[in-house]
C-alpha cells in the first residue's frame, strides 16, 4: 500500500474547487449570449488563462517549495500540449456538425465542463490504483507506451483524421432515445417540436465532444501521474490546461493544421513519460535503476515541443514556397 504525498489540505481543496466553479460560471456568463468570437477577445482570454497557472506556480514555489512548483509546471506543459491535440479533434467535430460560429464557444464550454468532471473521476481512480501498490506505475507506463506507439503510427501514415457523424455510437444512441431537429435553435439543447421534446444538433455535438473527452482522459491522467504523485497537483494541472481551451481554440483554429509534426512530439512525450514510470517502478524494486528527476522531464518535454513546432513551421513554409 503506497502513501501518496500531497500538499493539499481539505481547505485548499475547497478553495480550489470554489475558484474553478467561479471561473466556469464567469465563462458561461460570457458565452450565454451566442456571438462570434473575435481574435482580440480570444487572445485576451488566452493570455488571462496563461497568466493564472503562472501565478499559481509561483505561489506554490513560495509556500510549498521548489519541487511541487516544478512538478506543477511540468504537468501543466504536458497537459497543455495534449490539449492542443484535443483542440484539433474539436475543430473537426464542430465542422462535421456544421456548428454556427456564434455557438462554437458554447459547445466548447460544455465540453470543458464535462472534461473537468471526467478528469476528476479519473484522477480519483488513479489515486486509488496508485495506493494499491507500486505495480500501478508499471501499468500506467505500459498504457502510455502503447499510446505513444499508436500516435506515432498514425503520424507515420499521414492519415487525415475524419469524423463520421452517422457512425459515432454516442450520436446513434441519442437519435434512438429522442428525435432530433433538422436545424439549430440558438443555444438550446432541446425544443418542443410537434408536441414532442426533441434534441437539437447542439445536443448531439456536445455529447460527441464529451465522449471525445473521455478518450483523451484515459491518456492524459496517467501522463500527469508520471510527473507527480500528488492528486491535487494532477487535478490542478488538468484544470488549468482545460480552462484555457475555449479561448485557445479561436486563437489556433486557423493554424492547427500547420502543426503537422505535433503528433510526433506527443508520441515522444508519452513514450518518455511511460519510460519514466517504468523506471520509477523498477527503482523501487532495484535501487540501482536510475529515477528520472522532474527537472529533466521538464527540459525534455519543453525541447520536444519546441523542436516539433519549429520543424512544422519550416515544413509548412517550404510547402507554401514550393506551391
Amino acid at each position: 500500500m503506497l502513501d501518496l504525498p500531497s500538499i493539499a489540505s481539505p481547505q485548499l481543496w475547497a478553495i480550489s474547487v470554489a475558484v474553478l466553479i467561479g471561473l466556469l460560471i464567469a465563462d458561461f456568463a460570457i458565452t450565454h449570449r451566442p456571438h462570434d468570437v473575435g481574435m482580440r477577445e480570444a487572445v485576451g482570454w488566452s493570455l488571462f488563462y496563461l497568466a493564472l497557472p503562472a501565478v499559481f506556480g509561483v505561489l506554490l514555489w513560495q509556500v510549498y517549495g521548489q519541487r511541487p512548483a516544478v512538478e506543477f509546471f511540468t504537468g501543466y506543459v504536458v497537459e497543455k500540449s495534449l490539449s492542443v491535440d484535443n483542440l484539433f479533434v474539436f475543430m473537426l467535430l464542430l465542422a462535421a456538425f456544421a456548428v454556427p460560429p456564434r455557438l462554437a464557444q458554447r459547445v466548447l464550454l460544455y465540453g470543458i465542463a464535462g472534461a473537468l468532471v471526467l478528469r476528476a473521476v479519473f484522477i480519483a481512480a488513479g489515486a486509488v490504483v496508485l495506493r494499491s501498490g507500486a505495480w500501478a506505475f508499471l501499468l500506467f507506463g505500459a498504457v502510455l507506451l502503447a499510446t505513444a506507439v499508436k500516435v506515432f503510427r498514425e503520424a507515420m501514415r499521414h492519415e487525415e483524421y475524419r469524423v463520421d457523424i452517422d457512425n459515432m455510437r454516442s450520436v446513434r444512441l441519442m437519435r434512438r432515445l429522442m428525435p432530433v431537429t433538422g436545424g439549430y435553435h440558438g443555444g438550446r439543447l432541446t425544443v418542443v417540436e410537434r408536441g414532442r421534446r426533441a434534441l437539437t444538433p447542439l445536443a448531439l455535438v456536445v455529447v460527441a465532444v464529451f465522449m471525445t473527452d473521455l478518450v483523451f482522459a484515459v491518456d492524459s491522467v496517467p501522463a500527469v501521474y508520471g510527473v507527480t504523485e500528488d492528486p491535487y497537483l494532477v487535478f490542478a494541472t488538468n484544470a488549468f490546461a482545460l480552462l484555457g481551451l475555449r479561448a485557445l481554440y479561436f486563437v489556433l483554429h486557423n493554424v492547427l493544421d500547420r502543426l503537422r509534426h505535433l503528433n510526433y512530439g506527443l508520441a515522444v512525450i508519452l513514450a518518455f513519460i511511460g519510460v519514466k514510470l517504468v523506471l520509477h517502478w523498477a527503482h523501487g524494486v532495484w535501487p540501482g535503476v536510475p529515477d528520472i528527476p522532474t527537472d529533466a522531464s521538464l527540459a525534455v518535454i519543453g525541447l520536444t515541443l519546441a523542436a516539433v513546432t519549429v520543424t512544422s513551421l519550416y515544413a509548412d513554409r517550404r510547402e507554401r514556397v514550393g506551391a
